[in-house]
């Protein structure tokens, strides 16, 4: 679109800018909003991205810092995807993957393959990343259950506290947030949960490394106990992203996967937050040479274009679902949506620029600068902890440093200092009291010079006025 088409047409939207929030305010129920509050504000419309950066409906310009909710990777209006998608529009928009397949969905599981650590074999496609964790579930529990015998009382799987792995009934079940999570229990199966290795706020008081990472022993006794009926582990590996970025220990997912291996449940490793990039490797697994036997992506997959997850799987769950038609053995799951071509041409394209240009090298000079502007601020009198793996960060406020004592919530903490960069130009969101900032890849020194100014300045503004 020309420069005097796209201006007409801005100047056409400012103009009914007031219809179109009236609008959104009567019509709308968003996603973990407290809408009662949502109508008395006026709600920010974006109508254009470009770059690190969106624009609304009456122009003004905001640095994406959070990459719209974890999924932007290399900028809004990436022409490679854009024309990607123009392509594949020109083509196909759909087509069902059931009993036929398409080009794109092809191209995009090989190249998964390829770069996914080594041992898995196949790519089973669904929506989003809740979707993607409930295929890895049910392949995980069917895969004893037509193994047969004794195997069949495998049917429980082993998770974290405070870990997020969706909003469908299935991956809220291996859940552990309550304030997400506690109100579906009569909803939810049965799960065995153990604590997440939470160094901050350690629930054995010790201090790494001089601990040796000692919960893992409890999970280990955990296991033990409840062996026989376990089908399966669920973890996000290194980071505990939406708890408020908790990172695990170096050695700690390395160690996850010989348990697993010792005792014999399956590996679901959920890399839909950490997954394409984000911890500075493709996958976060990688960071320790671990291979899961299962493992959810969704989020980046698409570069942020479009909805689209992928379960990948290790060889001999693929072949216990093989056998004749009469047995009924089939996978019986699938997504009206399943591997859509131009979700997949999507998915193609980004990985095609994490090559051509060299990505995951070329963001490491930003991770190291992340986190040498970072580690200054952790001397702040209400900075409890800065938790970074890669381009991931949270920064945890807290209203007493020495005792790590959290901000009570209806201080809203978190939310002031989101609001104040709102207002600068940074758009943030917030868990709790953690300021997530998680840009895309794409993000240059320059932007991230900024993006840290307005964040910087704002939590210095907000913790010093509420002392």
């Amino acid at each position: 679109m020309g420069k005097k088409k796209r201006r007409k047409r801005n100047e056409t939207e400012r103009r009914s800018s007031e219809a179109w929030i009236e609008k959104a305010q009567q019509s709308i129920w968003h996603p973990f909003t407290q809408m009662k509050e949502w109508e008395k504000e006026v709600p920010t419309i974006i109508t254009r991205g470009e770059g690190v950066y969106l624009f609304d409906i009456e122009g003004k310009r905001y640095l994406d810092g959070v990459s719209s909710l974890w999924v932007n990777l290399h900028g809004h209006r990436k022409k490679e995807i854009d024309a990607a998608l123009i392509d594949q529009i020109q083509r196909i928009s759909h087509s069902t993957l059931l009993g036929l397949t398409n080009l794109p969905a092809i191209d995009l599981a090989d190249r998964l393959l390829k770069i996914a650590p080594p041992g898995l074999t196949k790519v089973f496609y669904s929506d989003n990343g809740s979707t993607a964790v409930e295929v890895a579930i049910k392949l995980a529990f069917g895969y004893w259950q037509r193994k047969g015998g004794i195997e069949r009382k495998k049917k429980k799987f082993i998770s974290f506290k405070s870990a997020y792995h969706g909003d469908t009934i299935g991956a809220v079940s291996v859940g552990g947030i309550d304030l997400f999570h506690h109100a579906y229990e009569p909803l939810l199966f049965e799960t065995v949960k153990v604590a997440p290795p939470t160094c901050y706020r350690c629930p054995l008081s010790l201090a790494y490394p001089s601990c040796g990472i000692a919960c893992l022993e409890e999970v280990e006794k955990t296991i033990k106990r409840h062996r026989s009926e376990l089908a399966g582990l669920i973890i996000e590996p290194l980071v505990q992203a939406a708890a408020g970025m908790l990172t695990a220990p170096p050695g700690y997912l390395k160690r996850i996967r010989e348990l697993c291996h010792r005792y014999d449940l399956l590996m679901i490793a959920d890399e839909v937050a950490t997954g394409f990039g984000r911890t500075g490797k493709m996958f976060a697994c990688e960071h320790e040479g671990v291979t899961p036997d299962l493992i959810a992506l969704s989020k980046g997959i698409t570069g942020g274009y479009l909805p689209l997850a992928a379960t990948l799987a290790v060889q001999p769950i693929y072949d216990a679902y093989l056998g004749e038609y009469e047995e009924f053995k089939t996978f019986f799951h699938g997504h009206s949506y399943t591997g859509n071509p131009l979700g997949c041409a999507a998915a193609v394209a980004n990985l095609k620029i994490f090559e051509k240009e060299k990505v995951l090298a070329r963001i490491q000079p930003k991770i190291a600068f992340l986190k040498e502007q970072l580690d200054r601020w952790k001397q702040w009198d209400h900075v409890g902890e800065i938790r970074q793996v890669g381009l991931m960060v949270g920064i945890e406020l807290v209203a007493d440093k020495p005792e790590k004592t959290p901000y009570p919530p209806e201080w809203r903490v978190g939310a002031q200092v989101c609001r104040g960069a709102k207002e600068r130009g940074v758009l943030l969101r917030p868990l709790g009291n953690v300021i997530v900032l998680m840009p895309p890849l794409s993000i240059n020194i320059r932007e991230l010079k900024r993006l840290l100014a307005v964040v910087g300045e704002e939590i210095q503004r907000v913790t010093s006025r509420i002392k």
